[in-house]
């Protein structure tokens, strides 16, 4: 069974730790969404493997926001070549809790679905990067240790269809501000921001709650046409 979650009016000890995680990010104001960012400031180094995804987001980020009710799935074919690679306008992003997570009390896993709200089709594929961030300027993000998981293939979305990425960190454990088995101490960031290759950044909050994980690592699909659990 899950442990308790992180929720919007619960472990508000959550909110202290990444407004100490990310003070030296110096979050100042929230900025537009499409204010060209700047190289993370003060975010640690991430060493460079082969699945380790690119430390910083692309440029250009788009703020979530709330897609059309009831919006088509992606489709992974050859017809996706046909079409152009999305770009940072035309998706949408919300994110949710995944059913389907490791025990603890942290997020532990997180569905991020991109809506194409654009009024022609186009194309999304590979891996996203990841970096933790307040409410404020995306730019100023922690660049998360990302591992792949599966392969990558073009997802051709038509107006109003969707893609996702799923999200799995290392769990927070225990009550109160919770710990991490390594030993660090957990974080708990209100945004993520994804950067997905030739389509942008994309700022996104959960529909409820803080992405609290441990050790700064995450494992991610690639864009999927069909919605993870």
């Amino acid at each position: 069974m899950h442990g308790k979650q992180y929720g919007t009016k619960a472990r508000r000890a959550a909110v202290a730790v990444v407004t100490a995680a990310t003070a030296a990010l110096v979050v100042t104001a929230c900025g537009p969404a499409n204010d060209e960012p700047a190289a993370a400031a003060g975010a640690p180094s991430v060493a460079a493997t082969a699945s380790t995804a690119p430390s910083t987001a692309p440029a250009a980020p788009v703020k979530g926001g709330t897609p059309s009710a009831g919006p088509a799935t992606g489709t992974a074919s050859a017809s996706a070549a046909a079409a152009p690679t999305c770009v940072a306008g035309d998706l949408k992003t919300d994110a949710h809790q995944a059913k389907q997570r490791p025990d603890g009390t942290g997020i532990g896993a997180a569905i991020v679905a991109f809506t194409n709200a654009s009024a022609h089709p186009c194309t999304l594929q590979g891996f996203p990067t990841v970096a933790g961030a307040a409410n404020g300027s995306p730019e100023h993000n922690a660049p998360l240790q990302v591992t792949h998981s599966g392969s990558a293939a073009p997802v051709h979305l038509a107006p109003g269809a969707k893609a996702w990425v799923k999200l799995t960190f290392v769990q927070v454990q225990g009550e109160a501000d919770g710990y991490c088995v390594s030993g660090a101490t957990p974080v708990a960031y209100p945004t993520l921001v994804l950067g997905l290759p030739g389509a942008g950044a994309h700022q996104v909050a959960l529909d409820d709650g803080l992405f609290a994980e441990c050790d700064n690592k995450v494992t991610t699909t690639a864009v999927l046409a069909t919605s993870p659990s």
